[in-house]
């Protein structure tokens, strides 16, 4: 039996748990967390403690030095960090321009206190200039070079408490024992790479989730020293670049969305959506208004959108939707006029989960507004409006804007995310503020959503430069591209699917759910479906969100023609397979659809005993013959995989002995 990693229901359980859920979080920062796990790979066990006893070496050298000096080392024990009073406010002033002269920041906690830390790109030298820097701050003489070497090459205690010393071992899985060559590791990441189906390969069509092109142009610089050596709290007067992007970047944002005001700290989607709805939170209780605390969401939103709501403190009424998609007007004035006093705000998003352009949404808003609320925009699908329409033309107050959606940050895999906010005049005094920034934010601003002040400042730059390129004209050419490729879609595959939801004219926003579900009886699923397409070399759709049994297609405008109808020639061919099946050639339970995706392993075993060919299993177009993808392993079943959780990495009872 082979063995396979997957993703169980419970890690994303809070999203199904809705207005019940306790946490919102959406991003995984798989990427970040890619990067740490291939540091550590690469150095094992022995690597990571030879850097860390590094590191902890050249701190401890420089604590002692600076007590020879007559400076007072305020923690016994550090690591990596140690903090200095310099004992009043004019030294730590004095001290900051000497440091600054000599290109060197330091960290100044309150008035009189100066803190240090060391990492592995600290090297001797840098130690000796911070050495020198307070040398002159107390008039004394530095030892040599040639000491200090002396003294780091002849290390004494860990000055760490006795208790937080590791003796048990680490990392001894066998992936971080076999990688510890470049070109090892290289192989190692490339073989990763090889598992999965990207925009490189073919065309990655989930619904409301925007997988469009990340263009090297944009990507590049992002390495780039000038950006990506920069601190978060780097003094004001060296991130001058930065500064100018960032205030650009929210202008055009401000501009794109018809508000006034933008914050770019969230570091996500949900993020973002937690920070709007704290400002709503800041504006109903500094105009009295603190009973205001009901949200009303349809019952198509995404599931973050309820997540969100709880963690802002408020109590979630669920809105229906009718059988076109849209949120029930009926309903939603009753619930409305029910909870007038205590509306706090409504959660809407446009073009609507279910990729209908709500004419009424005009309508909506107002409605809110006459009751005291608020409305917030979820920008999840603000691809079908840049350009065409915007949040503030409907009558929304604030949204969030998905930068790793729509404005082309990378998406896949868990991150980086990126969900800044904008907001109308009324919600503008209440932006997120930072500790760290007193530029940041509004007057009466709320606390920060994220640890940094622009959130994940270096990769704005893909956004900043993705509408820098376009401009106005290709942003708006953008969007109707999207819109045009849902349409084109829709128009190819509505003659042998039904296509769920449409607006008043018949057509979808910019993206489309064909509805699956009238061949259960055939027993083909959704899911089989969206396994089958694995072997034509295409990334399934969304399945079943927001309506079970369905797949939502979203094409965005980075994909052509070709592509497209590549995409809908072999939705077509699964059609055309599951007559086949309905005619009686193939049985249920035995037919291609069930078996997909079909494996390298299984279509060049000696066996074969399938009621189909091995071709049709593998090239059912011929297209797919040109550049074939193969899926890695078959199909798990994964409602038993929910119920029955298996770990494959070492028993718990080894790191208890350990």
């Amino acid at each position: 039996m082979a063995t396979a990693l997957r993703m169980a229901l419970q890690t994303r359980e809070q999203h199904i748990k809705r207005e019940k859920a306790t946490s919102n979080i959406c991003t995984a920062q798989a990427l970040l967390s890619n990067m740490a796990a291939m540091y550590a790979i690469y150095h094992g066990a022995e690597g990571i403690k030879k850097i860390a006893s590094r590191i902890h070496r050249i701190t401890q050298l420089v604590a002692d030095e600076l007590k020879k000096m007559g400076l007072s080392i305020l923690n016994t024990h550090f690591f990596d960090t140690i903090r200095i009073d310099l004992g009043d406010a004019e030294r730590q002033s004095k001290l900051k321009q000497m440091a600054s002269a000599q290109q060197t920041n330091f960290y100044y906690p309150y008035q009189r206190y100066v803190q240090i830390s060391i990492d592995e790109t600290t090297n001797l030298q840098d130690a000796m200039q911070i050495l020198q820097i307070f040398a002159a701050l107390q008039a004394v003489d530095l030892e040599p070079m040639s000491q200090l070497e002396k003294v780091y090459s002849q290390p004494g205690k860990p000055s760490l408490p006795e208790s937080l010393i590791r003796k048990s071992s680490f990392l001894q899985q066998e992936v971080f024992m076999n990688h510890q060559s470049e070109s090892q590791l290289m192989r190692y990441i490339k073989k990763l790479e090889n598992k999965d189906l990207s925009l490189v390969h073919s065309m990655i069509s989930l619904g409301s989730c925007t997988m469009k092109l990340n263009a090297a142009t944009e990507l590049i610089p992002v390495s780039w020293d000038e950006f990506s050596s920069i601190h978060p709290f780097a003094p004001e007067d060296q991130i001058e670049g930065y500064k100018q992007i960032i205030s650009e970047l929210e202008t055009y944002l401000c501009e794109i969305t018809g508000f006034t005001a933008c914050s770019l700290q969230s570091n996500s989607g949900a993020q973002g959506e937690y920070a709007g709805l704290l400002t709503i939170r800041a504006y109903h209780l500094a105009n009295s208004n603190a009973h205001r605390t009901i949200a009303l969401i349809p019952s198509s939103a995404h599931g973050t959108n309820p997540a969100s709501a709880v963690m802002a403190g408020m109590q979630v009424i669920v809105v229906a939707c009718d059988e076109r998609g849209n949120i029930d007007l009926n309903d939603l004035k009753q619930k409305v006029e029910l909870h007038s006093s205590q509306l706090a705000c409504l959660m809407v998003t446009y073009p609507s989960t279910h990729g209908v352009f709500e004419t009424a949404i005009k309508d909506i808003c107002s409605l809110i507004h006459e009751h005291g609320g608020l409305v917030y925009m979820d920008g999840a699908n603000m691809n079908a409006q840049v350009g065409l329409t915007s949040p503030g033309l409907i009558g929304a107050d604030v949204c969030h804007l998905n930068l790793h959606k729509t404005f082309a940050i990378p998406h896949g895999g868990g991150g980086p995310g990126m969900g800044p906010i904008c907001v109308n005049d009324k919600l503008k005094p209440f932006l997120p503020k930072h500790t760290m920034r007193n530029t940041v934010g509004g007057p009466e601003g709320i606390h920060a959503v994220s640890a940094a002040p622009w959130g994940s400042a270096s990769i704005l730059l893909i956004s900043y430069a993705y509408i820098k390129m376009l401009g106005a004209e290709g942003c708006t050419q953008s969007t109707a591209y999207a819109i045009l490729n849902a349409n084109y879609i829709k128009a190819r595959l509505e003659k042998d699917f039904d296509v769920l939801y449409t607006g008043e004219k018949g057509r979808a926003a910019h993206e489309l759910i064909i509805d699956l579900r009238a061949f259960k009886k055939y027993n083909v699923s959704a899911e089989d479906i969206a396994k089958r397409l694995m072997d034509y070399g295409f990334h399934a759709p969304t399945l079943s969100f927001p309506v079970a049994g369905t797949i939502m297609i979203e094409p965005t405008e980075s994909e052509d023609k070709a592509e497209i109808d590549r995409f809908c020639d072999a939705l077509l061919q699964i059609r055309a397979e599951i007559d086949e099946i309905a005619e009686g050639k193939y049985d249920m339970k035995d037919n291609v659809l069930v078996h997909a995706p079909h494996t390298l392993s299984q279509l060049t075993s000696t066996q074969w005993e399938r009621p189909y060919s091995r071709e049709k299993a593998a090239y059912p177009l011929d297209f797919v013959k040109l550049s074939k993808f193969w899926a890695t392993v078959n199909r798990v079943d994964g409602a038993y995989g929910d119920k029955n959780l298996v770990c494959v990495c070492p028993p718990i009872e080894d790191y208890m002995h350990a």
